[in-house]
């Protein structure tokens, strides 16, 4: 009841404080001048390189000098960062390479070559045990679809629709095929489910008020799965006991489970009971046991989790606010089929060597990084003209020297000329929309690109050329002849992206976004856009331009900027000096807030403008995360307000001082009023019996007289909008 009356009050203080919002989305009209005081600007540097200053790293930054320390930020090898490996270490997946992922976390291609005979059960015990549960679950998705076939026909056009989807599509596209089993087919935005595994922290399947809710028509997996937890759910006594052995007879049970008993226990971790099954397994045994239900989940999971715990933890922040930059502007969706294969290479392997490196590098990188042509479809993309299009066997003769003829092969057609890479690489990587290209230019630009493709991308593959694929003949492109060449043509045509002023101009912009403000100065984007050219596409320099610039340290960008819900939860995290012993709940929250990480569909990846996540909804849902964490109530994530506030005896000096460490930079006055307000409307703060009620009550208390609340104070602290902002 106490939690419930602290979320109404914070619900007013959020809708009280609206209004207040505006100026985020507005210029300021204030003339601008340098920030005064050497902490204000160390908190400057703090709020904008970092995901938000911890206790101590204002007095530590201002004591080293800001510009020393900015330039220690721009070199990420001078610093030592080992500490964070610890925190990763019980992510396996985070160190695999894409085909040991594609070996442990099996996709529907291998389930399905394995129920044809193509390929044999692996041997060891917990893999097997994922293999098995989800043939079995392919088998209920078989015969789900057989019963649409079998259905009258004006029942199967209507149900049976959605299973024969993978069925239904054009030759070669492996899009909604790589949907896990009982996932959600690719093409449709990502869900918590995905990043969730088994915990109900993110669950897609809750109403508003969180009751989870009853889909109004089952699927034939869904029907078969409930028909098992009714009839046999436990039914072995051996079975219902396992919760009460100890973690290494717990997982050996499971491994030694017949396959009926196996789904039947998969079935019973759905819902959230998985992750409090996995308690005190090793990350083996736990990922095994989450993986029962959704294999590739896990992985994209655990990709998640050690994103945010790098945003937390590591002491290279700027490296982290590159790499999380990077990855949104070369935005790979996770859930798009073997993606979820691809997408821990692509952010280890492709994104994060690169972050503060050369342009070119970084864009050569992702073009032949599997996960962003498997993304774009570029894998498929073949040359209307090329060798495969037109049926030309690679080896023109056969035996005895007899010519081959050209001949399609049988019931297949080429998957043709895709220009969603050629458009793309234009539009939102290099030129961008207005950068004086044409339609004919990312035609031309798709041809330089037929051939670039995967190999075995099932299996995790990598990158390979396919001359066959590839369109012969010269391209044009923004008025650049390139001649036949065949890769080559592909890394010209990169080099001639990556040097353009249009780009160069492009970049500095959205660099100047995320660091300045959502309208930067147009001369502090052009100085930055010289540095790019002069220093060949250097990151690092680029940076350094824009950190020391007088814009920069404008008075006008001084908290500035909105933070997304990702620069949110890191900084409450930092902020609280917090212990997360667990971030799959934080996860979940960023699911909720409307950001699951490696979650955007569109290839514009999320928005950095405050426009696009301001609005009562999303302030309210803020506020109740930082109360939640606060009260203890984010399972796996550690906080002591009370020591935070040093104890004091009041509620008065209890807001004191959390306003001096979770808001270093200080709050107005209305959210200081905002917050007395509330702390008047807690039960006892009155000398009225009953449940408070909105506004001042008849007989307050002092506020210096009532008992202090530091977990609700911190709370409405870090929900204020003076902490969203940065």
């Amino acid at each position: 009841m106490a939690l419930r009356r602290i979320k109404f009050a914070a619900s007013l203080l959020v809708f009280s404080l609206a209004c207040g919002v505006a100026p985020l989305v507005a210029k300021k009209k204030e003339a601008p001048a340098p920030l005064p005081g050497d902490e204000k600007r160390a908190l400057h540097a703090l709020n904008r390189l970092t995901f938000g200053p911890r206790p101590g790293d204002l007095q530590e930054v201002t004591a080293m000098g800001v510009d020393r320390w900015i330039d220690l930020q721009l070199h990420p090898e001078k610093i030592d960062d080992k500490a964070i490996n610890a925190r990763l270490e019980p992510l396996r997946t985070v160190r695999m390479s894409s085909k040991e992922i594609a070996e442990e976390f099996p996709n529907p291609q291998e389930i399905n070559q394995i129920m044809n005979g193509k390929m044999k059960m692996p041997s060891d015990a917990a893999r097997r045990a994922i293999y098995e549960v989800q043939l079995a679950r392919f088998e209920d998705r078989k015969k789900g679809r057989d019963e649409g076939r079998n259905a009258p026909a004006a029942a199967s056009e209507k149900s049976a629709e959605p299973a024969m989807m993978a069925d239904n599509q054009a030759p070669g596209s492996m899009n909604d095929a790589m949907a896990a089993p009982g996932d959600k087919a690719s093409g449709e935005k990502m869900t918590g489910e995905t990043f969730a595994a088994a915990d109900d922290t993110a669950s897609p399947k809750e109403d508003a008020a969180g009751t989870p809710a009853k889909p109004e028509k089952l699927s034939s997996e869904e029907r078969a799965a409930e028909h098992r937890r009714e009839d046999a759910m436990y039914a072995d006594l051996e079975l219902a006991q396992l919760p009460s052995l100890s973690p290494d007879q717990r997982f050996a049970k499971v491994m030694s489970l017949p396959q009926d008993q196996l789904l039947t226990f998969a079935d019973s971790l759905r819902g959230g009971a998985g992750q409090k099954f996995v308690e005190g397994l090793n990350p083996r045994q736990k990922e095994t046991i989450l993986a029962l239900n959704n294999p590739l989940g896990v992985v994209t999971n655990e990709l998640a989790q050690a994103k945010l715990l790098r945003a937390i933890y590591s002491q290279r922040q700027l490296e982290e606010v590159m790499t999380d930059f990077w990855c949104n502007h070369f935005n790979v969706f996770a859930d798009k089929g073997l993606d979820r294969l691809m997408i821990t290479s692509y952010e280890r392997d492709v994104i994060r060597p690169h972050a503060l490196g050369k342009f070119e590098d970084l864009l050569v990188a992702t073009a032949k990084s599997p996960a962003m042509l498997f993304y774009l479809d570029n894998w498929q993309s073949t040359g209307p003209n090329s060798m495969q299009a037109l049926g030309i066997p690679a080896r023109p003769y056969g035996p005895y020297g007899r010519p081959r003829f050209p001949r399609p092969h049988p019931g297949k057609r080429p998957s043709g000329l895709n220009e969603n890479y050629g458009r793309e690489l234009l539009e939102l990587h290099t030129l961008s929309v207005n950068g004086g290209y044409s339609q004919k230019d990312v035609t031309e630009a798709a041809k330089v690109f037929t051939g670039w493709t995967i190999d075995q991308p099932a299996r995790g593959g990598s990158f390979k050329f396919e001359p066959r694929m590839h369109e012969p003949g010269t391209k044009t492109v923004l008025g650049h002849r390139i001649k036949p060449k065949g890769e080559s043509e592909g890394l010209e045509l990169l080099h001639l992206l990556a040097t353009s002023p249009q780009t160069a101009h492009f970049i500095s912009l959205k660099l100047a976004e995320r660091f300045v403000s959502d309208d930067p100065p147009p001369a502090l984007v052009d100085q930055m856009a010289k540095t790019f050219l002069k220093k060949k596409g250097d990151i690092r320099e680029v940076l350094s331009t824009l950190f020391h610039s007088p814009e920069f340290w404008q008075e006008g960008t001084y908290r500035a900027k909105v933070k997304t819900p990702l620069e949110f939860v890191a900084s409450t995290v930092r902020a609280t000096g917090a212990e997360v012993d667990d971030a799959q709940p934080l996860v979940g929250q960023l699911n909720r807030m409307g950001m699951p990480l490696f979650g955007a569909q569109p290839p514009t990846g999320y928005s950095m403008r405050a426009d696009a996540w301001v609005s009562s909804a999303a302030l309210l849902n803020r506020m109740n995360f930082a109360l939640a964490l606060t009260s203890g109530k984010i399972r796996g994530t550690r906080v002591d307000a009370a020591q935070l506030a040093c104890g004091p005896a009041d509620s008065s000096a209890t807001l004191a001082t959390l306003e001096s460490k979770l808001v270093a930079g200080g709050i107005s006055q209305q959210t200081h009023d905002s917050i007395v307000a509330q702390i008047h409307q807690a039960p006892g703060a009155s000398s009225n019996s009953g449940m408070p009620v909105p506004g001042k009550p008849e007989d307050p208390k002092p506020i210096e007289a009532l008992p202090p609340d530091a977990n609700t104070i911190a709370g409405l602290l870090l929900g204020s909008p003076e902490f969203q902002r940065r």
